[in-house]
């Protein structure tokens, strides 16, 4: 870079040699700012201050100048209020100016990198007034810059802003002389930040996993207030009306297993009001004991009307194994989407539902938004489930080596590990078909395999991937949209448009921790002005 002669007469041989010791200056401190990202704290090669001749400063130099201007990208940006933007059209002035210009232009954006590094190192003891002087001429050469058009010359003006600068730079580099003490100083600032950083990170982590292994305090009200009010009744007020007969033909068979009476009664309610005959909807509804009376006197007080629900109990299912709740704990893993039976219950549709021959298998943690009769008029071609793919064309992270272990003999010899993921939380199943194939017998056989050596990572979902495999038709996306309990980029535009939506992750609707702008879509189905809910402070 030329940092002497050419452009409004203002370039005597001592101006020159002061300003060649600035950049020299700016090169060297730069140069140990530059060492702090080399992680045992040698120098870069090349020697700093050599030169090529009279005024001008080595190509060595220059690259060590635009590191330390990259270095210093994000604080520069924050002291400045520059956007990326600005800073691009700069740059491209900058490129189209004639050669003096550009050097000139060079010369400013270099001394405003320096005199932001002694800002940024300035001690709290130190000279004030140096400091109000060091923002003053950055302000100053700010504005040259910004006004500067790609055509112009040099006006005397910005000259002499960048002599008043170099006067500045000059006392700076008087109350800073040792470069090793700012070196040490943002040596102990980086590992302060980076140790804060990563106790922040095991906090967030920590108080995520609490959050979502714990019912908030307004359900846990919720349970309590419905089990004692279902206790109050008449044995015979705790019977829903029996409008339909499950052999009825014509009628739109929806399961959901679930312990949230909240999350429930969401699918509920936007199922049937999605539905263009909610009349000949039937909901199944499955929970465990300790949820049965809640889940009953929300639905009895609240019926889907004119829909029919019917609600069972895990200990009414006395074909289940007794110890069927228990069986699915795993030594370290206590999130619950894992370790529940009411997800692995899903392998048993059939069994608990014998006169059945197709239903609709619904999470609790889904939003219907469009008419679901749609799905009983697709052809499964044979196969068993039929689902929504969850891979794109060139996503990895969804194909079946990211949940199954392919280094097993009995894995890798069965499977595609490129093989696509599909969905759980919004199935059609043809369960005629499901007897005909005992798929159940297949789920059971993998299910032992798995507890004699660890196969596929934790919960349901990978164990259902080798239970479907090769029994699932793949279903439009737009039935059915995933993403919402950890996906923070998914548009308004794929959202609406889809028949489902899938809260699937941990920051689930019902949570505080949820996505502040997906929760309407969940809280637009529950009637916050019921009394249960005003009385356990449950609101928006």
């Amino acid at each position: 870079m030329r940092v002497g002669g050419g452009g409004g007469g203002g370039g005597g041989g001592r101006e020159r040699e002061v300003a060649l010791l600035l950049v020299l200056i700016a090169a060297a401190c730069g140069f140990v700012v530059v060492l702090l990202n080399l992680p045992d704290g040698r120098a870069l090669p090349g020697a700093v201050g050599e030169r090529t001749g009279g005024t001008h400063v080595s190509v060595k130099e220059r690259r060590m100048v635009e590191i330390v201007r990259q270095q210093q990208d994000v604080a520069a940006q924050e002291l400045e209020g520059q956007t990326d933007e600005n800073a691009a059209e700069a740059d491209e002035r900058i490129s189209r100016s004639p050669p003096g210009t550009k050097e000139k232009l060079w010369m400013m954006q270099d001394q405003l990198i320096m005199a932001k590094a002694y800002l940024q190192f300035a001690s709290p003891h130190g000279s004030a007034h140096l400091v109000r002087e060091l923002k003053l001429r950055v302000k100053e050469i700010e504005r040259v810059i910004s006004h500067f058009s790609s055509s112009s010359r040099v006006p005397t003006s910005a000259l002499q802003k960048i002599r008043a600068m170099e006067m500045t730079l000059s006392k700076a580099q008087r109350a800073y002389p040792h470069c090793s003490h700012m070196t040490a100083k943002l040596r102990a600032m980086t590992h302060q930040s980076e140790e804060l950083v990563r106790a922040h990170r095991s906090e967030t982590s920590f108080l995520e996993q609490v959050a979502v292994r714990t019912l908030p305090k307004g359900h846990h009200c919720l349970a309590m207030r419905l089990t004692s009010e279902y206790f109050l009744l008449d044995p015979k007020e705790r019977e829903f009306p029996q409008r339909y007969t499950m052999q009825m033909g014509g009628l739109y068979h929806y399961a959901i297993f679930s312990d949230n009476v909240l999350a429930s009664a969401v699918v509920v309610n936007s199922t049937v009001s999605a539905s263009k005959d909610p009349k000949r909807i039937m909901f199944h509804i499955v929970t465990d004991a300790l949820n049965f009376p809640a889940m009953m006197m929300w639905f009895l007080t609240n019926p889907p009307t004119p829909a029919t629900i019917r609600i069972k109990s895990l200990d009414h299912l006395k074909w289940l194994p007794a110890d069927f709740s228990f069986r699915f704990k795993q030594k370290g893993i206590r999130d619950p989407r894992y370790t529940s039976a009411l997800n692995h219950l899903r392998f048993y549709l059939p069994e608990v539902f014998p006169s059945l021959n197709k239903l609709v298998l619904l999470d609790h943690d889904v939003v219907v938004q469009r008419d679901l009769s749609g799905l009983w008029e697709i052809d499964l071609k044979g196969k068993v489930n039929g689902a929504v793919e969850t891979c794109s064309s060139g996503d990895g992270y969804h194909r079946l080596e990211n949940l199954i272990i392919f280094s097993d003999p009995s894995i890798i010899n069965k499977f595609d590990a490129k093989a696509c993921i599909y969905a759980f939380g919004m199935n059609i199943f043809d369960l005629k078909e499901w007897r005909r194939q005992g798929v159940t017998t297949t789920y059971n056989k993998w299910f032992q395999a798995g507890k004699r050596r660890k196969l596929w990572k934790a919960g349901s979902l990978p164990l259902g991937q080798l239970v479907f495999y090769n029994q699932t038709v793949p279903l439009d996306h737009r039935w059915h949209v995933l993403g919402l309990g950890h996906d923070r980029s998914i548009g308004r535009e794929a959202i609406e448009r889809a028949a489902v939506i899938h809260y699937s992750g941990k920051l689930k609707p019902w949570l505080e921790i949820s996505v502040p702008k997906y929760r309407d879509y969940w809280n637009n189905f529950l009637n916050y002005d019921n009394l249960y809910l005003q009385q356990c402070n449950i609101h928006r």
